[in-house]
C-alpha cells in the first residue's frame, strides 16, 4: 500500500509540474474541480444530469486550459521538452486527449442525426429526452475511456500503474481543489505562470 500511495503522489506531482504552469489553467481546472464535485452528488440522483454538467463544464474547462493556454514549448524550468512530456504521459496525452473530445463531440452529432440509436434506445421525447441520452452516452464514454486507459496500462505499464493512474482520476477533482484553489485569486492579481514546479 506505501507503493501504491507514493506512486499516487508521485502521478500527481508529475502531472503538475509539467501540465499546469499556467494560472489561467489551473484557474480552470479549480473550476472543473467544483463541478465536478457538484456532479459526483447529482451522479446519485441523475446521472444523465451529472454527465452533461461533468462534460458540458468540468471537462471543457479543464481541456480548454490544456489546450489553449499551458505553454507548449521547451519547458526549461524541468529541463524538458514537449514532445518529451508527451511521450512520457501517463493517462491521456494532447493526441489521446483530441481524441477523445472528438468522440465527444460525435456523441450528440450521432443522437441527433439517429436519435434512437438504430433502435438501441427509446425515442426521445423532445429536447430534454435528447440531451438525457447524450447524457447517458457521455457518462458512458467517460467510464470507458477510464476503462480503456487502465487496461491499457496494465500491457504498457504494469498492473499497479494502472489501478494507480484510475484512482488519481477518480479522486482529482479533489486534489484539484485543494491544489489549485488560490490560482484564480494569483490571476487577478496579474501573475500568469506559476514558477514553483520544479522539484
Amino acid at each position: 500500500m506505501t507503493g501504491f500511495r507514493a506512486q499516487l503522489a508521485e502521478q500527481r506531482w508529475d502531472d503538475h509540474r509539467y501540465y499546469h504552469h499556467s494560472l489561467v489553467n489551473q484557474s480552470l481546472h479549480f473550476v472543473s474541480a467544483c463541478t465536478f464535485m457538484v456532479a459526483y452528488l447529482i451522479l446519485l440522483v441523475d446521472p444523465a444530469v451529472a454527465s452533461l454538467l461533468a462534460w458540458g463544464v468540468a471537462m471543457t474547462s479543464r481541456q480548454a486550459g490544456h489546450f489553449f493556454f499551458e505553454p507548449k514549448g521547451f519547458d526549461h524550468e524541468n529541463g524538458v521538452s514537449h514532445e518529451y512530456k508527451e511521450e512520457i504521459k501517463v493517462g491521456y496525452n494532447l493526441f489521446r486527449k483530441w481524441v477523445l473530445m472528438s468522440l465527444w463531440v460525435a456523441v450528440p452529432v450521432v443522437l441527433a442525426i439517429e436519435p434512437t440509436l438504430f433502435g438501441t434506445l427509446i425515442q426521445p421525447d423532445g429536447i430534454e429526452g435528447y440531451l438525457r441520452h447524450v447524457g447517458i452516452g457521455w457518462l458512458i464514454l467517460g467510464v470507458g475511456a477510464i476503462a480503456f486507459r487502465t487496461v491499457q496500462l496494465f500491457f504498457v505499464r504494469d498492473v499497479e500503474t494502472g489501478l494507480v493512474w484510475a484512482t488519481k482520476i477518480a479522486t482529482e477533482p479533489f486534489s484539484d481543489f485543494k491544489l489549485y484553489r488560490g490560482a484564480p485569486v494569483r490571476l487577478l492579481k496579474g501573475e500568469r505562470i506559476d514558477t514553483r514546479h520544479a522539484g
